[in-house]
């Protein structure tokens, strides 16, 4: 199996037409997805198995570090090749490529807004996942409303002391670097800092019991009276709620593309599965009511694949209304590959329910995607926001 093409045209993406080299990533990342992820897909979720060593197999085809610099070891490809990853990956399991995506922002953010000693130090171990990295910004009390987090971080000669819980945190207590928005001020937005925080530092609660995406930890992250050296500090005091909004942009096409492979493989499992199964001495799939049902899944996949490669596209331009149309393309897609994931299980009938089919757990995994990088309610302020304060 070989990693991406070395010499890349740098070429503004067509729209509706993938060109050589996107081609050639997507059968790529597929390859691996094929043969390193789904052969042990529901093993992991069952036994909820944390499988670093496939990631870093991943990594090491250059998977880490997608769109972060080639002089830290990063591939330095574009948004629009990191959803066609991320897509591909999640036809193996959705959760293995969500914890990657996380991950991928945190190198991403590092490379962006890390000096050159910060880059030097963290990025290559990032690029190559010899370094696993979480992202730290929800708490107990402020989730969608990222500008009432309460973790404090206190000045204290050549430290900062940190103060605080972050929750629902996935890779917490495996990874080696995490990223910790926390209040340098009580200014608000404005009075967030980002700090990149060693796990020795940090303490961790228990590993939650979820839904889904039992395949990856989620743990709280726990600081106590936690001495991080200035060094540390990502970017200046202050610009916190910049990083990690300029960071979520992407994750969010990154999330909705894994909730697209997912529901992209539910549905091939529900034709598959019509193509056997017969009901009044006949296939499944010769039912016209049934033709229809798959007619416009397969309807929705397209058009949430259309949506999602114009907003990747609108954020590698660096286009004024990026951050919308990440926004648009995250609560459309996941809302509607949710729904094509559902009724895939639907289609299966009572063996839907069932955990060998596989298609139960893609529903699981997927549910979560309508919450995490910004709540689908959020996204749609995020929109409307937008609407009203560019109106003629």
């Amino acid at each position: 199996m070989r990693g991406f093409p070395k010499k890349r045209r740098k070429v503004s993406s067509p729209l509706f037409a993938l060109n050589d080299d996107h081609r050639a990533i997507t059968d790529m990342a597929q390859t691996f997805a094929r043969e390193k992820i789904a052969p042990h897909a529901l093993d992991w979720d069952e036994r909820k198995h944390f499988p670093t060593d496939v990631l870093r197999e991943a990594a090491a085809l250059g998977m880490a570090g997608i769109y972060a610099r080639e002089d830290i070891g990063g591939s330095g490809l574009s948004r629009l090749d990191a959803v066609l990853i991320f897509e591909a990956l999640s036809r193996g399991c959705p959760t293995v490529a969500a914890y990657l995506s996380i991950h991928n922002m945190c190198a991403w953010m590092i490379d962006r807004f890390g000096d050159a000693a910060q880059r030097e130090k963290w990025g290559p171990g990032l690029c190559g996942m010899d370094l696993l990295a979480s992202y730290c910004l929800t708490e107990p009390s402020a989730g969608s409303d990222a500008a009432a987090i309460k973790m404090k971080a206190r000045r204290d000669g050549d430290f900062y002391v940190l103060d605080g819980v972050k929750q629902f945190i996935s890779g917490a207590g495996v990874s080696d670097l995490y990223v910790i928005m926390a209040r340098t001020s009580d200014e608000g937005a404005r009075g967030l800092t980002a700090f990149v925080v060693e796990k020795d530092r940090l303490s961790f609660g228990a590993n939650e019991k979820k839904m889904g995406w039992n395949a990856q930890p989620t743990r709280q992250v726990i600081c106590e009276d936690c001495r991080v050296p200035a060094q540390n500090r990502l970017g200046d005091e202050g610009q916190g709620f910049r990083i990690a909004m300029a960071g979520l942009d992407g994750g969010r096409l990154n999330i909705a593309a894994c909730s697209l492979g997912g529901a992209a493989e539910a549905l091939d499992k529900a034709v598959t599965y019509m193509g056997e199964r017969q009901a009044f001495g006949k296939k499944l799939d010769t039912f016209q009511a049934l033709q229809f049902r798959l007619a416009d899944m397969a309807i929705d996949l397209e058009a949430s694949r259309t949506f999602l490669w114009r907003a990747a596209s609108a954020l590698d331009a660096k286009t004024p209304d990026a951050t919308a149309l990440c926004a648009m393309a995250k609560k459309f897609v996941t809302d509607a590959c949710f729904a094509v994931a559902n009724d895939a299980l639907q289609l299966h009938g009572g063996y839907g329910y069932l955990a060998d089919y596989g298609v139960e757990k893609i529903v699981r995994d997927l549910r979560v995607h309508q919450i995490l990088e910004g709540s689908n309610e959020i996204m749609r302020l995020i929109v409307a926001r937008h609407l009203i304060e560019n109106r003629g």
